[in-house]
């Protein structure tokens, strides 16, 4: 990105020479002598002062130069850059709206438009007058299945709507002002009362999860547990991968027994709990049966049955999502407690690790290691699929007593939230693949790159390692013998382009996250050149089962090139969305129709985008496509991290072309003229195009700049960025041309399309009262009419017409 427009997104000049408020330099000491002195500390620093401040305070810039070696040009340099840095005060609370793909083609720009509608903000502002809220659009927020999602301060709300967006921004204010509770997620499960449990209540507490309000209905099931005295045990467990059925309760009796809940709300919670599990105890036996009676009599009453229903995964749409999947990178789904040591390690946790130490005392226990992630055919699941076994080989082949292990978990693909969810639901398992990995490699020393926007992850392995330690998981003696293993947390500050292996490490290094020319690569010459293994999380997570089960297995599951298993996040326009893993070699349909229950609303399905910004559009004509690297490269796309969002026949082509290069554009680093000239020119033709002001030779020129950004970029983000742009030229090139004629096919760019209120018009004036730009004149029993000069394309009247009467229509 050039270097105005990173300056302009971060609030300012990003100098050190503004005016503001004063501010207690007391924090700024604590910051620096907590993360240190040197460079490498900057964006720790710069993160800690943000979060104190919402905003970087020049005195306090002036005094992290004054404390440490970091250079004022250093501090610019890096806060202008990073797209989490702000240089000028915010509201009091941030809403954060989410851009990524599910989120794009679900309506996300008309979702801000209503929130800046709702304060009040003029063109170019991002604060209301009050200073209450501060608008901060987002890449992607890894809550693809909840689309479109915003996030104000630490609460996520999912499946908004234009219409929805006052009530949702007001009942945000009215939570703020009451008092804060204790933050459930670190709580050890509740084991408060005397009475022996004899079974298990679960409830999913991921992402998803929470913004669906699992932690009201976890904290709904502690507070009737406690209070009838149930022999049941509450157990926060990670994501299940059902999002389009959250909020999830499962109850397991001794025996094994279970019943799984969806869509619970707090208020079924008693129900449930008393339907499995009895009360102790005289009084509470007396208050549930008189609770029954009359919950039992209101339901008559009301034609309401008391009885809350489970469902069956074995049949039914649970077991058509389920059925298909193959789990190891996901293994013991929904059964685990994501922080629970002990349950992990009851789960086989640990096993694969200490074998490897038990052979340690030989020399070849690396190569060992290495042997058997070999004969497993594991390859990278970050992006290119490059295989394992050769990277760790590398570094391992190394002469160098320093060497590093790093966890790539900057999951920045809009439209992707694997790594997301692997993290926060099986962060000991990603843990000991990194410790196997580091063995087979000769590192002591590694770190997890984990994206600031996935504060929930962070929380939890900065929580699981700190766990290990304290069991000699990690340390300077692991598991008794004389390897020691250190791991740290470096939180990314909001840059795609770091997704790229030599961008991370100078992040890491506190750097701007700048590509570098290879070779050398990052497994000879990597982290303070150093040789580096990286790998992403999916990858890491998949090890210990491998070492445990041995490669052979492994191999069975997939393609002759491409083996094993892949974790989808499926969204977009789909019945049922949430995370899948299946062996790879089942094909596109599979995926789409069988797992996701196909396209809802009675709409066609029209393509699934792969790879996210780096991937490409497969149509509906190519969904009998195998799920490997090499068939999806031959349609167009890459298996990238394992983005997979659906879209329908309402979906214009030609959007989500200028929608990928907007945000590849937009996250350049700006290093090489091709990707930073080139994608800026091929952005603009596609603007021109969707405006219906393009001609018919600007598709040549898109095409031919496409193959020079590809050819002449430095780095894997300009090499791909041409992809959605060719696939879509190349499978939907009649939509390109209709542009060109000045239509659009799917009715979505607001350039070429208005709305007409038919003669089907009951004059109700419900348009009219729902309109927020006051475009519809309400004149009740007479056909309305839309004021196409102030209409701005929201949708609303079409949404809340009870009589069909708003078309979408050629302007």
């Amino acid at each position: 990105m050039n270097a105005t427009a990173m300056e302009s997104r971060n609030g300012n000049d990003g100098g050190l020479t503004s005016t503001q408020c004063d501010v207690d330099l007391a924090f700024v000491d604590s910051a620096v002598k907590q993360h240190g002195r040197g460079v490498e500390a900057v964006i720790p620093i710069l993160q800690a002062i943000q979060t104190e401040y919402r905003y970087l305070p020049d005195t306090a810039l002036r005094r992290v130069c004054e404390l440490t070696e970091i250079a004022p040009s250093t501090i610019k340099g890096v806060s202008t850059f990073y797209t989490q840095f702000r240089h000028r005060p915010m509201g009091k609370h941030a809403i954060q709206v989410c851009r990524g793909t599910a989120c794009h083609v679900k309506g996300a720009d008309l979702i801000e438009e209503a929130i800046a509608l709702h304060l009040g903000l003029k063109p170019g502002e991002d604060t209301d007058g009050r200073g209450q809220f501060t608008i901060e659009p987002v890449a992607c927020l890894g809550c693809c299945t909840l689309a479109p999602v915003v996030q104000i301060d630490d609460a996520t709300y999912g499946r908004l709507t234009p219409q929805s967006v006052p009530g949702t921004v007001r009942g945000f204010a009215r939570e703020s002002a009451e008092p804060k509770t204790a933050r459930r997620d670190l709580r050890k499960r509740n084991r408060s009362t005397n009475v022996v449990p004899v079974g298990e209540i679960r409830v999913g507490l991921g992402s998803c999860c929470v913004a669906q309000g699992s932690g009201h209905v976890f904290d709904k099931v502690q507070d009737v547990v406690g209070s009838i005295g149930a022999a049941a045990d509450v157990k926060r467990v990670g994501c299940v991968g059902m999002c389009h059925q959250t909020p999830l309760l499962e109850t397991v009796q001794s025996d094994g027994t279970s019943r799984l809940y969806c869509h619970v709300q707090a208020e079924q919670v008693e129900q449930i709990v008393l339907q499995n599990f009895q009360p102790t105890g005289l009084g509470a036996r007396m208050r549930t049966s008189w609770s029954n009676w009359v919950a039992g009599l209101y339901g008559r009453e009301n034609g309401v049955d008391a009885l809350v229903e489970a469902v069956s995964p074995q049949e039914g749409p649970v077991c058509e999502f389920l059925g298909p999947q193959k789990r190891i990178a996901t293994e013991s789904c929904g059964d685990i407690d994501p922080l629970d040591l002990d349950e992990y390690r009851r789960h086989n946790g640990f096993v694969a690790l200490q074998n490897c130490l038990n052979d340690l005392s030989r020399e070849t226990t690396g190569e060992a290691i290495i042997d058997e992630i070999e004969k497993s055919g594991l390859r990278g699941r970050g992006g290119a699929g490059f295989p394992s076994a050769i990277k760790w080989r590398t570094v391992r082949g190394v002469n160098a007593e320093t060497k590093y292990v790093i966890c790539n978990g900057d999951e920045g693909d809009p439209g992707a939230f694997m790594d997301r969810m692997i993290l926060e639901s099986f962060p000991y398992r990603v843990i000991e693949g990194m410790a196997i990995a580091a063995i087979a490699a000769g590192a002591h020393q590694g770190y997890f790159y984990i994206r600031a926007e996935y504060p929930l992850a962070v929380q939890r392995i900065r929580h699981a390692i700190a766990e290990c330690e304290a069991a000699g998981l990690l340390g300077e003696s692991v598991l008794g013998t004389d390897y020691s293993l250190k791991f740290s947390v470096k939180e990314g500050a909001g840059a795609f382009i770091c997704g790229e292996e030599t961008a991370l490490i100078h992040s890491i290094e506190g750097g701007r996250g700048t590509p570098r020319l290879r070779p050398p690569f990052p497994a000879e010459s990597g982290l303070w050149e150093k040789p580096t293994l990286i790998n992403n999380v999916e990858t890491l997570s998949l090890v210990p089962w491998i070492l445990r089960h041995g490669g052979d297995a492994f191999a069975k599951f997939g393609t002759e090139t491409s083996k094993g298993t892949k974790v989808f996040a499926l969204a977009g326009k789909i019945q049922r969305g949430g995370l899948v893993e299946v062996p790879m070699g089942v094909t596109i349909r599979q995926i789409v129709d069988q797992i996701g229950g196909g396209v809802p609303g009675g709409r066609r399905f029209k393509a699934v985008q792969i790879g996210g910004p780096s991937g490409g559009c497969v149509p509906a004509s190519l969904a009998d496509t195998p799920v490997d690297y090499e068939a999806l490269r031959d349609v167009g796309a890459i298996m990238g991290s394992g983005g997979m969002v659906v879209l329908d026949d309402s979906d214009c082509m030609v959007d989500i072309a200028r929608y990928f290069l907007r945000f590849t554009q937009d996250q350049s680093c700006g290093k090489c003229t091709y990707c930073r000239v080139g994608t800026k020119r091929m952005l603009e033709i596609l603007e021109r195009i969707c405006k219906g002001l393009a001609k018919k030779k600007d598709l040549d020129l898109l095409e031919e700049l496409c193959h020079s950004v590809s050819s002449g970029s430095l780095c894997g983000l300009g090499k791909t960025a041409p992809n959605p742009v060719l696939s879509t030229l190349q499978y939907f090139r009649d939509e390109y041309e209709a542009h060109i004629n000045g239509h659009c096919p799917a009715g979505k760019c607001k350039d070429l399309i208005a709305y007409h209120i038919n003669d089907s018009c009951i004059g109700c004036t419900l348009c009219a009262q729902h309109c927020p730009v006051d475009a519809i004149p309400a004149v009740p029993y007479a056909q309305h009419v839309v004021d196409v000069d102030r209409c701005t394309a929201c949708d609303t009247c079409r949404v809340v017409c009870p009589e069909n009467a708003v078309e979408v229509v050629r302007r």
